[in-house]
């Protein structure tokens, strides 16, 4: 493989955290005294924060910005990433593999780079990447290829020769569409996806420990 490039989605590819995230709006508007209904979880499936905000906003009538209700939003999510949020097993060792191999990486994310710093820092793996990215930097979410031109860019590459890991299948299309290379990545958060996430990956992985990962990868 001629790729010395990688783009690394975060939460549900680097860290076991979707979880966390799929409950954070439901906690959020919850604690407001609001029902968090399902037409309202499906509407937000594809936003970053940051719209996800304006949403509730709009929708329930809150006397907040959605910048407030976003910032809101992120520190309850930013104590589950100083203290809890978990590192998808065997990450660790393919990022120093990459690395060794003179790779340069990135981390673009939904995620605003505040919570990813934290968390990266906590877990030992900020060193491993250039810069960290979120799609609301550049103003779209990932059904939109933004984020992942705007990281090849800072990083000196081009999609052709650039990788990138994402665990759920909007993202792998919109970054396949582009011209990427794609390698996704299991996740339980996207667990009826996978025919889907096959079909639309390069290479598929269930875990990071894939014995074969390495040896597509070049190294």
């Amino acid at each position: 493989m001629e790729h010395k490039f990688a783009i690394f989605d975060m939460d549900g590819t680097l860290t076991d955290s979707m979880g966390f995230w799929n409950q954070l709006a439901e906690e959020y508007i919850t604690s407001l005294g609001f029902q968090y209904s399902s037409q309202v979880m499906d509407a937000t499936a594809h936003l970053t924060v940051l719209d996800s905000a304006a949403l509730f906003v709009q929708h329930y009538g809150l006397p907040k910005t959605p910048e407030q209700v976003a910032a809101d939003m992120n520190a309850l999510m930013e104590q589950h990433y100083r203290t809890d949020v978990p590192l998808k097993p065997g990450a660790g060792s393919v990022l120093d593999r990459l690395q060794a191999a003179g790779w340069r990486m990135c981390v673009a994310s939904s995620t605003s780079p505040h919570l990813l710093d934290i968390c990266l820092r906590r877990l030992g793996l900020r060193d491993f990447f250039q810069f960290l990215i979120s799609a609301e930097e550049v103003g779209a979410g990932k059904d939109r290829p933004d984020v992942y031109l705007e990281a090849a860019r800072r990083m000196g590459s081009r999609p052709e020769n650039t990788v990138v890991f994402e665990d759920v299948i909007f993202a792998a299309r919109t970054a396949k569409a582009a011209g990427f290379t794609v390698a996704a990545i299991y996740d339980e958060s996207s667990k009826h996806d996978q025919e889907e996430l096959q079909k639309t990956a390069d290479y598929y992985l269930t875990r990071w420990d894939d014995p074969g990962l390495l040896s597509w990868l070049g190294i």
